[in-house]
Protein backbone atom coordinates (compact mmCIF):
# COMPACT_ATOMS: atom_id res chain seq x y z
CA UNK A 1 0.00 0.00 0.00
CA UNK A 2 1.52 3.66 -0.58
CA UNK A 3 0.23 6.89 0.58
CA UNK A 4 -0.79 9.16 -2.43
CA UNK A 5 1.19 12.58 -1.56
CA UNK A 6 -1.93 14.60 -3.59
CA UNK A 7 -4.71 13.01 -1.07
CA UNK A 8 -2.86 14.12 2.09
CA UNK A 9 -0.25 16.75 1.05
CA UNK A 10 2.48 17.67 1.92
CA UNK A 11 3.67 21.28 2.92
CA UNK A 12 2.82 23.85 0.28
CA UNK A 13 6.07 23.52 -1.90
CA UNK A 14 5.89 20.06 -1.99
CA UNK A 15 2.49 19.48 -2.71
CA UNK A 16 1.57 17.03 -5.38
CA UNK A 17 -2.15 16.42 -7.64
CA UNK A 18 -4.24 14.19 -7.45
CA UNK A 19 -4.11 12.27 -10.90
CA UNK A 20 -5.49 8.87 -10.23
CA UNK A 21 -8.10 6.60 -8.96
CA UNK A 22 -6.91 3.84 -7.07
CA UNK A 23 -8.40 0.25 -7.37
CA UNK A 24 -10.31 -1.15 -4.22
CA UNK A 25 -8.09 -1.86 -1.39
CA UNK A 26 -7.68 -6.04 -0.91
CA UNK A 27 -4.90 -5.39 2.26
CA UNK A 28 -6.66 -4.89 5.46
CA UNK A 29 -2.89 -4.09 8.15
CA UNK A 30 -3.31 -6.43 10.93
CA UNK A 31 -6.87 -6.84 11.07
CA UNK A 32 -7.08 -9.86 14.02
CA UNK A 33 -7.69 -12.84 11.98
CA UNK A 34 -10.43 -14.78 11.67
CA UNK A 35 -9.45 -17.64 9.07
CA UNK A 36 -9.47 -21.17 10.28
CA UNK A 37 -6.36 -22.60 10.39
CA UNK A 38 -7.08 -26.14 10.16
CA UNK A 39 -7.73 -26.28 6.62
CA UNK A 40 -3.88 -24.79 5.64
CA UNK A 41 -1.38 -25.35 3.22
CA UNK A 42 2.03 -24.17 2.96
CA UNK A 43 3.97 -22.56 0.12
CA UNK A 44 7.87 -22.85 -0.27
CA UNK A 45 9.54 -21.39 -3.44
CA UNK A 46 12.82 -21.04 -4.08
CA UNK A 47 13.61 -17.43 -6.07
CA UNK A 48 16.55 -15.62 -7.85
CA UNK A 49 17.32 -12.25 -6.95
CA UNK A 50 20.30 -9.82 -7.71
CA UNK A 51 21.63 -7.91 -4.88
CA UNK A 52 22.96 -4.64 -5.24
CA UNK A 53 25.89 -5.65 -2.72
CA UNK A 54 29.28 -3.39 -1.20
CA UNK A 55 31.48 -5.60 -4.03
CA UNK A 56 28.91 -5.21 -7.17
CA UNK A 57 25.81 -6.76 -8.02
CA UNK A 58 25.56 -10.24 -7.12
CA UNK A 59 22.89 -13.05 -7.26
CA UNK A 60 21.60 -14.23 -4.50
CA UNK A 61 19.42 -17.11 -3.81
CA UNK A 62 16.25 -16.50 -1.09
CA UNK A 63 13.50 -18.86 0.03
CA UNK A 64 10.29 -17.83 1.43
CA UNK A 65 7.62 -19.93 3.08
CA UNK A 66 4.70 -19.49 4.80
CA UNK A 67 1.46 -21.09 5.09
CA UNK A 68 -2.12 -20.05 3.69
CA UNK A 69 -5.60 -20.83 4.16
CA UNK A 70 -6.44 -23.46 1.43
CA UNK A 71 -9.53 -20.50 1.07
CA UNK A 72 -10.97 -17.63 2.88
CA UNK A 73 -14.63 -15.93 2.86
CA UNK A 74 -14.77 -12.44 0.86
CA UNK A 75 -14.94 -9.90 4.03
CA UNK A 76 -12.69 -12.17 6.31
CA UNK A 77 -9.61 -11.72 7.57
CA UNK A 78 -6.67 -14.10 7.41
CA UNK A 79 -2.90 -13.77 8.11
CA UNK A 80 -0.11 -16.05 6.69
CA UNK A 81 1.83 -17.89 9.16
CA UNK A 82 4.78 -19.42 9.73
CA UNK A 83 6.67 -17.11 7.43
CA UNK A 84 10.30 -17.22 7.05
CA UNK A 85 12.56 -15.61 4.58
CA UNK A 86 15.91 -17.46 3.91
CA UNK A 87 18.40 -15.93 2.13
CA UNK A 88 22.22 -17.43 0.78
CA UNK A 89 24.80 -14.36 0.98
CA UNK A 90 27.76 -15.17 -1.09
CA UNK A 91 31.16 -15.32 -0.44
CA UNK A 92 31.96 -11.62 -1.37
CA UNK A 93 29.30 -10.88 0.66
CA UNK A 94 30.75 -13.04 3.33
CA UNK A 95 34.32 -11.51 2.98
CA UNK A 96 33.38 -7.75 3.16
CA UNK A 97 31.74 -8.42 6.77
CA UNK A 98 34.67 -10.68 7.80
CA UNK A 99 37.06 -7.64 6.62
CA UNK A 100 34.87 -5.66 9.94
CA UNK A 101 36.70 -8.13 12.11
CA UNK A 102 33.28 -9.42 12.34
CA UNK A 103 32.64 -12.94 14.29
CA UNK A 104 29.23 -13.08 13.75
CA UNK A 105 26.18 -11.10 11.75
CA UNK A 106 22.62 -10.51 12.88
CA UNK A 107 19.73 -9.78 9.97
CA UNK A 108 16.64 -8.02 9.41
CA UNK A 109 14.29 -8.58 6.21
CA UNK A 110 12.15 -6.38 4.37
CA UNK A 111 9.83 -8.20 1.58
CA UNK A 112 7.07 -6.43 -0.38
CA UNK A 113 4.63 -8.45 -1.06
CA UNK A 114 1.86 -8.04 -4.18
CA UNK A 115 -1.67 -8.91 -2.66
CA UNK A 116 -3.70 -8.70 -5.89
CA UNK A 117 -7.55 -9.71 -6.32
CA UNK A 118 -8.72 -9.10 -10.44
CA UNK A 119 -7.94 -5.48 -11.63
CA UNK A 120 -7.20 -4.61 -7.48
CA UNK A 121 -3.68 -5.05 -6.16
CA UNK A 122 -1.98 -3.57 -2.74
CA UNK A 123 1.65 -3.57 -1.22
CA UNK A 124 2.47 -5.49 2.36
CA UNK A 125 5.65 -5.82 3.90
CA UNK A 126 6.71 -8.89 5.35
CA UNK A 127 9.07 -8.21 8.00
CA UNK A 128 11.63 -10.42 10.17
CA UNK A 129 14.43 -10.56 11.73
CA UNK A 130 17.29 -13.42 12.68
CA UNK A 131 19.28 -13.99 15.91
CA UNK A 132 23.31 -14.13 15.36
CA UNK A 133 24.67 -15.71 13.30
CA UNK A 134 28.39 -17.45 13.23
CA UNK A 135 30.56 -16.01 9.95
CA UNK A 136 31.99 -19.05 7.94
CA UNK A 137 35.48 -19.08 7.59
CA UNK A 138 34.86 -18.94 3.80
CA UNK A 139 32.13 -20.00 1.44
CA UNK A 140 28.75 -18.42 1.45
CA UNK A 141 26.17 -17.17 4.48
CA UNK A 142 22.77 -18.60 5.01
CA UNK A 143 20.78 -16.72 7.38
CA UNK A 144 16.97 -17.41 8.00
CA UNK A 145 14.14 -14.37 9.36
CA UNK A 146 11.11 -14.69 11.04
CA UNK A 147 8.15 -12.24 11.67
CA UNK A 148 4.94 -11.33 11.69
CA UNK A 149 3.29 -10.21 8.54
CA UNK A 150 -0.25 -8.39 8.12
CA UNK A 151 -3.53 -9.72 7.50
CA UNK A 152 -5.19 -10.04 4.33
CA UNK A 153 -8.64 -9.59 3.40
CA UNK A 154 -10.78 -10.31 0.51
CA UNK A 155 -13.21 -7.61 -0.64
CA UNK A 156 -15.12 -9.67 -3.02
CA UNK A 157 -15.19 -13.35 -4.51
CA UNK A 158 -12.23 -14.55 -6.79
CA UNK A 159 -8.83 -15.41 -6.20
CA UNK A 160 -6.45 -13.36 -4.12
CA UNK A 161 -2.68 -13.49 -5.21
CA UNK A 162 1.00 -13.26 -3.17
CA UNK A 163 3.88 -12.29 -5.43
CA UNK A 164 7.01 -11.41 -3.73
CA UNK A 165 8.85 -8.19 -4.65
CA UNK A 166 11.92 -6.08 -3.85
CA UNK A 167 13.91 -6.80 -0.52
CA UNK A 168 15.51 -4.80 1.95
CA UNK A 169 17.86 -6.76 3.67
CA UNK A 170 20.22 -5.00 6.69
CA UNK A 171 22.90 -6.65 7.84
CA UNK A 172 24.27 -5.75 12.07
CA UNK A 173 28.13 -7.34 12.68
CA UNK A 174 28.61 -8.04 16.31
CA UNK A 175 26.63 -9.57 19.05
CA UNK A 176 23.29 -7.23 19.87
CA UNK A 177 23.78 -4.49 22.50
CA UNK A 178 20.75 -2.59 24.13
CA UNK A 179 21.43 0.80 23.11
CA UNK A 180 21.01 0.77 19.83
CA UNK A 181 20.79 -3.13 18.64
CA UNK A 182 23.96 -2.72 16.88
CA UNK A 183 23.04 0.39 14.32
CA UNK A 184 25.99 1.95 15.08
CA UNK A 185 28.48 -0.68 13.59
CA UNK A 186 25.79 -1.76 10.65
CA UNK A 187 25.64 -2.28 7.12
CA UNK A 188 23.78 -0.05 5.11
CA UNK A 189 20.38 -2.06 3.72
CA UNK A 190 21.20 -3.80 0.98
CA UNK A 191 18.55 -3.72 -1.58
CA UNK A 192 17.74 -6.92 -3.73
CA UNK A 193 15.68 -7.28 -6.96
CA UNK A 194 13.27 -10.09 -8.01
CA UNK A 195 15.15 -11.43 -11.36
CA UNK A 196 13.93 -11.74 -14.63
CA UNK A 197 13.82 -15.24 -14.91
CA UNK A 198 12.00 -15.71 -11.81
CA UNK A 199 9.27 -18.86 -11.72
CA UNK A 200 5.52 -17.60 -11.94
CA UNK A 201 7.22 -13.89 -12.07
CA UNK A 202 7.36 -14.35 -8.12
CA UNK A 203 4.12 -16.05 -7.56
CA UNK A 204 4.19 -17.07 -3.78
CA UNK A 205 0.49 -18.41 -3.21
CA UNK A 206 -3.40 -18.05 -4.40
CA UNK A 207 -6.18 -18.52 -1.99
CA UNK A 208 -9.79 -18.62 -3.71
CA UNK A 209 -11.81 -16.21 -1.76
CA UNK A 210 -15.77 -17.18 -2.08
CA UNK A 211 -18.56 -14.86 -1.99
CA UNK A 212 -18.87 -12.33 0.74
CA UNK A 213 -21.33 -12.74 4.24
CA UNK A 214 -24.24 -10.47 4.68
CA UNK A 215 -22.91 -7.26 7.26
CA UNK A 216 -19.10 -7.99 6.84
CA UNK A 217 -18.20 -4.57 6.02
CA UNK A 218 -18.52 -1.21 7.69
CA UNK A 219 -17.45 2.45 8.19
CA UNK A 220 -16.74 4.63 10.64
CA UNK A 221 -19.55 6.39 12.02
CA UNK A 222 -20.20 9.96 11.41
CA UNK A 223 -18.50 12.24 13.62
CA UNK A 224 -19.81 15.14 15.66
CA UNK A 225 -20.92 17.76 13.33
CA UNK A 226 -18.46 21.78 13.24
CA UNK A 227 -15.17 20.17 12.30
CA UNK A 228 -13.25 19.20 15.96
CA UNK A 229 -12.20 16.06 17.00
CA UNK A 230 -14.58 14.62 19.61
CA UNK A 231 -13.74 11.70 21.78
CA UNK A 232 -15.14 8.56 19.42
CA UNK A 233 -18.25 7.53 20.66
CA UNK A 234 -19.12 10.57 22.58
CA UNK A 235 -20.97 13.73 21.73
CA UNK A 236 -18.39 16.78 22.25
CA UNK A 237 -14.32 16.78 21.76
CA UNK A 238 -14.57 16.70 25.95
CA UNK A 239 -16.29 15.65 28.42
CA UNK A 240 -18.66 17.76 30.87
CA UNK A 241 -16.62 18.78 33.68
CA UNK A 242 -13.19 18.52 31.58
CA UNK A 243 -10.35 18.76 33.57
CA UNK A 244 -8.12 20.30 31.31
CA UNK A 245 -9.17 24.06 32.77
CA UNK A 246 -7.86 22.51 36.43
CA UNK A 247 -4.21 21.06 35.86
CA UNK A 248 -3.00 23.70 37.35
CA UNK A 249 0.53 23.48 38.36
CA UNK A 250 0.20 19.90 38.83
CA UNK A 251 0.41 19.40 35.16
CA UNK A 252 3.75 19.96 33.76
CA UNK A 253 4.29 21.77 30.93
CA UNK A 254 5.62 21.00 27.10
CA UNK A 255 8.89 21.83 26.52
CA UNK A 256 9.23 24.65 23.56
CA UNK A 257 11.62 23.11 21.27
CA UNK A 258 10.97 24.16 17.43
CA UNK A 259 10.70 22.05 15.04
CA UNK A 260 14.67 20.95 13.76
CA UNK A 261 16.29 22.90 16.49
CA UNK A 262 19.77 21.42 17.44
CA UNK A 263 18.67 20.83 21.16
CA UNK A 264 16.56 17.62 20.34
CA UNK A 265 15.79 16.12 23.66
CA UNK A 266 13.59 13.08 22.30
CA UNK A 267 14.62 9.67 21.94
CA UNK A 268 15.86 8.64 18.68
CA UNK A 269 12.74 7.63 15.68
CA UNK A 270 14.89 6.12 13.45
CA UNK A 271 15.12 2.41 11.15
CA UNK A 272 18.13 0.47 11.30
CA UNK A 273 19.70 -2.87 9.63
CA UNK A 274 16.92 -5.10 11.75
CA UNK A 275 14.39 -2.88 10.71
CA UNK A 276 15.01 -1.22 7.07
CA UNK A 277 12.70 1.22 5.41
CA UNK A 278 10.81 0.41 2.22
CA UNK A 279 10.00 3.25 -0.24
CA UNK A 280 6.56 2.90 2.00
CA UNK A 281 7.96 3.15 5.09
CA UNK A 282 6.86 6.72 7.58
CA UNK A 283 8.52 8.01 10.99
CA UNK A 284 7.03 10.27 13.20
CA UNK A 285 7.12 12.26 17.07
CA UNK A 286 3.85 12.37 18.74
CA UNK A 287 3.38 13.80 22.06
CA UNK A 288 0.61 15.71 23.79
CA UNK A 289 -1.38 15.32 27.07
CA UNK A 290 -3.70 12.76 29.05
CA UNK A 291 -6.25 13.68 31.61
CA UNK A 292 -6.90 11.83 34.81
CA UNK A 293 -10.20 13.02 35.66
CA UNK A 294 -10.45 11.51 39.07
CA UNK A 295 -7.75 13.52 40.25
CA UNK A 296 -8.81 17.09 38.31
CA UNK A 297 -5.12 17.19 36.05
CA UNK A 298 -3.28 15.37 33.73
CA UNK A 299 0.18 13.84 32.30
CA UNK A 300 2.08 15.25 29.91
CA UNK A 301 3.14 12.43 26.88
CA UNK A 302 6.67 13.36 26.09
CA UNK A 303 7.58 12.95 22.46
CA UNK A 304 7.47 9.29 21.03
CA UNK A 305 8.59 7.92 18.06
CA UNK A 306 6.09 6.08 15.81
CA UNK A 307 6.91 4.14 13.14
CA UNK A 308 4.80 3.45 9.99
CA UNK A 309 3.69 1.61 6.59
CA UNK A 310 2.84 3.65 4.47
CA UNK A 311 -0.51 2.69 2.82
CA UNK A 312 -2.39 3.79 -0.65
CA UNK A 313 -6.00 5.32 -1.13
CA UNK A 314 -8.02 3.31 -2.52
CA UNK A 315 -11.64 3.35 -3.79
CA UNK A 316 -14.30 1.36 -0.94
CA UNK A 317 -16.17 -1.34 -2.88
CA UNK A 318 -18.66 -1.61 -0.06
CA UNK A 319 -20.79 1.24 -0.93
CA UNK A 320 -22.78 3.18 -3.75
CA UNK A 321 -20.24 5.90 -5.53
CA UNK A 322 -21.45 9.07 -4.28
CA UNK A 323 -21.87 11.17 -7.45
CA UNK A 324 -20.62 14.90 -5.65
CA UNK A 325 -17.05 13.55 -4.07
CA UNK A 326 -14.22 11.25 -4.81
CA UNK A 327 -14.28 9.24 -1.94
CA UNK A 328 -10.88 7.20 -1.34
CA UNK A 329 -9.99 5.36 2.37
CA UNK A 330 -6.74 4.00 3.46
CA UNK A 331 -5.53 1.29 6.21
CA UNK A 332 -2.76 1.25 7.36
CA UNK A 333 -0.62 0.11 10.72
CA UNK A 334 2.45 1.29 12.71
CA UNK A 335 4.23 0.48 15.97
CA UNK A 336 6.08 2.93 19.02
CA UNK A 337 9.09 2.41 19.03
CA UNK A 338 11.85 3.30 21.96
CA UNK A 339 15.08 1.55 22.02
CA UNK A 340 13.30 -1.10 20.28
CA UNK A 341 10.46 -1.78 21.96
CA UNK A 342 6.89 -1.31 21.41
CA UNK A 343 6.26 2.10 23.90
CA UNK A 344 6.71 5.50 25.32
CA UNK A 345 9.89 6.87 26.80
CA UNK A 346 8.98 6.31 30.84
CA UNK A 347 6.92 9.88 31.85
CA UNK A 348 6.71 11.40 35.73
CA UNK A 349 3.40 12.56 36.76
CA UNK A 350 2.34 14.87 40.21
CA UNK A 351 -1.04 14.77 41.89
CA UNK A 352 -2.70 16.01 44.43
CA UNK A 353 -4.26 12.58 45.44
CA UNK A 354 -7.46 13.04 47.27
CA UNK A 355 -6.77 16.56 47.26
CA UNK A 356 -3.94 16.78 49.46
CA UNK A 357 -1.46 13.97 48.79
CA UNK A 358 1.34 14.68 46.45
CA UNK A 359 1.77 11.46 44.59
CA UNK A 360 4.71 10.89 41.46
CA UNK A 361 4.12 8.00 39.29
CA UNK A 362 6.46 7.63 36.88
CA UNK A 363 5.05 5.18 34.15
CA UNK A 364 5.19 3.82 30.36
CA UNK A 365 2.34 3.12 27.92
CA UNK A 366 3.42 -0.33 26.41
CA UNK A 367 1.67 -1.45 23.07
CA UNK A 368 0.36 -5.15 22.95
CA UNK A 369 -0.58 -4.94 19.58
CA UNK A 370 -1.51 -3.54 16.15
CA UNK A 371 -1.83 -0.30 15.63
CA UNK A 372 -4.30 0.37 12.85
CA UNK A 373 -4.56 3.75 11.19
CA UNK A 374 -7.92 4.42 9.32
CA UNK A 375 -8.35 7.49 6.87
CA UNK A 376 -11.25 8.52 4.63
CA UNK A 377 -10.98 11.23 2.17
CA UNK A 378 -13.99 12.68 0.40
CA UNK A 379 -12.97 15.30 -2.69
CA UNK A 380 -15.64 17.51 -3.83
CA UNK A 381 -15.50 17.79 -7.66
CA UNK A 382 -17.26 21.24 -8.56
CA UNK A 383 -14.35 23.04 -6.30
CA UNK A 384 -11.58 20.14 -5.12
CA UNK A 385 -12.07 21.04 -1.67
CA UNK A 386 -11.15 18.09 0.72
CA UNK A 387 -11.84 16.56 3.98
CA UNK A 388 -10.04 13.93 5.46
CA UNK A 389 -11.26 11.91 8.92
CA UNK A 390 -8.46 9.26 10.53
CA UNK A 391 -8.95 6.77 12.96
CA UNK A 392 -6.32 5.64 15.47
CA UNK A 393 -6.96 2.11 17.23
CA UNK A 394 -4.23 0.85 19.56
CA UNK A 395 -4.23 -0.95 22.54
CA UNK A 396 -2.56 0.49 25.43
CA UNK A 397 -1.33 -1.10 28.70
CA UNK A 398 -0.09 1.18 31.47
CA UNK A 399 2.54 -0.04 33.28
CA UNK A 400 3.77 2.09 36.39
CA UNK A 401 7.71 1.65 36.99
CA UNK A 402 8.55 4.03 40.17
CA UNK A 403 5.79 5.65 42.64
CA UNK A 404 6.13 8.51 45.60
CA UNK A 405 3.75 9.63 48.23
CA UNK A 406 4.31 12.62 50.01
CA UNK A 407 7.79 11.98 49.44
CA UNK A 408 8.57 8.22 50.67
CA UNK A 409 9.09 6.06 47.78
CA UNK A 410 6.51 2.77 47.55
CA UNK A 411 8.29 0.07 45.23
CA UNK A 412 5.38 -0.90 43.16
CA UNK A 413 7.72 -4.17 41.84
CA UNK A 414 8.27 -5.24 37.90
CA UNK A 415 4.55 -5.97 37.20
CA UNK A 416 2.74 -3.06 38.05
CA UNK A 417 -0.06 -2.45 35.19
CA UNK A 418 -3.25 -2.12 33.92
CA UNK A 419 -5.21 -5.48 33.83
CA UNK A 420 -5.89 -4.76 30.38
CA UNK A 421 -5.44 -2.08 27.96
CA UNK A 422 -7.00 1.76 28.42
CA UNK A 423 -10.50 1.42 26.28
CA UNK A 424 -12.29 3.73 23.97
CA UNK A 425 -16.16 3.39 23.00
CA UNK A 426 -14.87 2.32 19.34
CA UNK A 427 -17.49 3.96 16.54
CA UNK A 428 -17.62 0.53 14.90
CA UNK A 429 -17.42 -2.21 17.50
CA UNK A 430 -18.45 -5.14 15.49
CA UNK A 431 -15.36 -4.42 13.29
CA UNK A 432 -13.02 -3.54 15.75
CA UNK A 433 -13.93 -5.53 18.64
CA UNK A 434 -11.56 -5.67 22.26
CA UNK A 435 -9.54 -3.13 24.90
CA UNK A 436 -8.27 -0.87 22.79
CA UNK A 437 -7.84 2.99 22.64
CA UNK A 438 -9.61 5.30 19.57
CA UNK A 439 -8.09 9.05 18.62
CA UNK A 440 -9.69 10.89 15.84
CA UNK A 441 -8.48 13.31 13.58
CA UNK A 442 -10.18 15.43 10.91
CA UNK A 443 -8.28 17.50 8.25
CA UNK A 444 -9.48 20.00 5.35
CA UNK A 445 -8.10 21.76 2.61
CA UNK A 446 -8.61 24.19 0.41
CA UNK A 447 -7.16 23.65 -3.05
CA UNK A 448 -4.21 25.68 -3.54
CA UNK A 449 -3.67 26.35 0.54
CA UNK A 450 -2.34 24.25 3.48
CA UNK A 451 -4.04 21.14 4.91
CA UNK A 452 -5.43 22.25 8.50
CA UNK A 453 -5.67 19.48 11.03
CA UNK A 454 -4.90 16.13 10.90
CA UNK A 455 -3.24 13.97 8.41
CA UNK A 456 -1.03 11.32 8.65
CA UNK A 457 1.33 12.37 6.63
CA UNK A 458 1.19 16.17 7.64
CA UNK A 459 0.42 15.15 11.43
CA UNK A 460 -1.50 17.46 13.91
CA UNK A 461 -4.05 16.88 16.51
CA UNK A 462 -6.05 13.97 17.55
CA UNK A 463 -7.98 13.32 20.74
CA UNK A 464 -10.19 10.63 22.84
CA UNK A 465 -11.68 9.78 25.76
CA UNK A 466 -10.67 6.72 27.46
CA UNK A 467 -11.55 4.66 30.83
CA UNK A 468 -8.27 3.50 32.73
CA UNK A 469 -9.21 -0.23 34.20
CA UNK A 470 -7.89 -1.32 37.42
CA UNK A 471 -4.69 -2.03 38.62
CA UNK A 472 -2.80 -5.42 39.01
CA UNK A 473 0.57 -6.76 40.04
CA UNK A 474 1.17 -3.62 42.11
CA UNK A 475 3.49 -4.01 45.33
CA UNK A 476 6.26 -5.85 46.84
CA UNK A 477 6.83 -7.94 50.15
CA UNK A 478 2.99 -8.84 50.82
CA UNK A 479 2.19 -4.96 50.60
CA UNK A 480 -0.64 -4.51 48.10
CA UNK A 481 -0.89 -1.37 46.15
CA UNK A 482 -3.52 -2.50 43.54
CA UNK A 483 -6.42 -1.06 45.58
CA UNK A 484 -4.61 2.84 46.11
CA UNK A 485 -3.48 2.73 42.54
CA UNK A 486 -7.32 2.24 41.35
CA UNK A 487 -8.77 3.89 43.32
CA UNK A 488 -6.45 6.93 42.60
CA UNK A 489 -6.91 6.47 38.90
CA UNK A 490 -8.88 4.28 37.45
CA UNK A 491 -12.48 5.12 35.80
CA UNK A 492 -13.79 6.21 32.81
CA UNK A 493 -13.49 10.01 31.09
CA UNK A 494 -10.18 10.93 30.65
CA UNK A 495 -9.73 13.02 27.53
CA UNK A 496 -6.74 12.46 25.48
CA UNK A 497 -5.03 14.73 23.15
CA UNK A 498 -2.48 14.14 20.98
CA UNK A 499 -0.43 15.98 18.75
CA UNK A 500 1.60 14.28 15.57
CA UNK A 501 4.78 15.61 13.68
CA UNK A 502 5.24 16.04 10.26
CA UNK A 503 6.37 12.62 9.27
CA UNK A 504 9.73 11.91 7.61
CA UNK A 505 10.40 9.60 4.48
CA UNK A 506 13.52 7.85 4.89
CA UNK A 507 14.17 6.36 1.57
CA UNK A 508 12.96 9.89 0.12
CA UNK A 509 13.67 12.34 2.22
CA UNK A 510 13.22 16.36 2.03
CA UNK A 511 15.70 18.08 3.70
CA UNK A 512 15.34 21.60 5.38
CA UNK A 513 16.98 24.34 2.68
CA UNK A 514 15.88 28.13 2.19
CA UNK A 515 13.13 26.68 0.02
CA UNK A 516 11.73 23.64 1.59
CA UNK A 517 10.83 22.83 5.07
CA UNK A 518 12.26 20.14 6.27
CA UNK A 519 10.88 17.09 6.73
CA UNK A 520 13.99 14.64 7.59
CA UNK A 521 17.39 15.46 9.30
CA UNK A 522 20.37 14.35 7.99
CA UNK A 523 20.26 11.01 9.89
CA UNK A 524 16.73 10.46 8.60
CA UNK A 525 15.09 11.13 11.84
CA UNK A 526 12.03 13.25 12.15
CA UNK A 527 12.91 16.78 11.72
CA UNK A 528 9.37 18.25 12.99
CA UNK A 529 9.35 17.61 17.16
CA UNK A 530 5.65 18.57 17.62
CA UNK A 531 4.75 20.32 20.76
CA UNK A 532 2.17 18.87 22.98
CA UNK A 533 -1.24 21.14 23.10
CA UNK A 534 -3.95 21.40 25.61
Amino acid sequence: MRVQRAVTPRPRRARATLTSTAAFVVLAALIPATASASDTRKADVELPYVCALPSGKAPVTVRISAEFPQRTRAGEAFTPTGVTTTVELPAEAVADLARRDASEVRAGTALAVTVAQDSATATATWRGSSGPVALPASGPLTLTTTGDVPSVTGRSDGDLTFTAGGLAIGLSPGPEDDAGGGAETGSPAVECALAEDAPDKGLLATVPAVADAPGTSGSPSAPAPGGTSPAPGGTSSAPAGDSRDRQGERSPEAPENSPGTAARDVPPCRYDEENPPTPLSLNAYVTGYANVRKQKAASYLPPSCVLIDGGEFQVPVDEPLDPEHLVMVLETYGELSYHGRRETPPYASTFLSFDFTPVKATMVLKQTGPMRIDARMKMRFSDLFMTTETYVRVPLVAQVTALEVNGTPLDVGSGCRTETSLTSADPDPAKHPGDHVVLYGKAEQVLGEDVTGYTILTGGPLSGEVTIPAFTGCGTGGEDLDRLLTASVSGPGNYIKQVQGQTCTPLVPVFETPETRGQCTQDLQPYQIPVAER
